[in-house]
């Protein structure tokens, strides 16, 4: 168990372990939930993705451009366990 104290300002420093734990860097933001019996649950805040950040996701990964056809056989030879 980690203890960490609490300064005046009612600030709390994380140890970098717990940091590294939680799989934080510095900039990035931590979600507290407050639970009815008076503990907490810590976590990473993870931004929740969207179409727009999808789109495009895998733009300059090849120079092929595949047919909605050649994109359908892929997908059922994919679902069939092919390669």
């Amino acid at each position: 168990m980690t203890t960490l104290t609490v300064t005046s300002r009612g600030q709390v420093t994380f140890r970098k372990e717990v940091l590294q734990h939680l799989g934080i860097r510095p900039g990035e933001q931590i979600e507290l939930d407050l639970l009815p019996d008076g503990r907490g649950v810590i976590r990473a805040a993870r931004p929740a993705g969207s179409i727009t950040g999808f789109i495009g996701l895998l733009s300059d990964r090849t120079n092929k451009i595949a047919s909605l056809e050649e994109m359908d056989a892929a997908a059922a030879a994919g679902w069939a366990g092919e390669e």
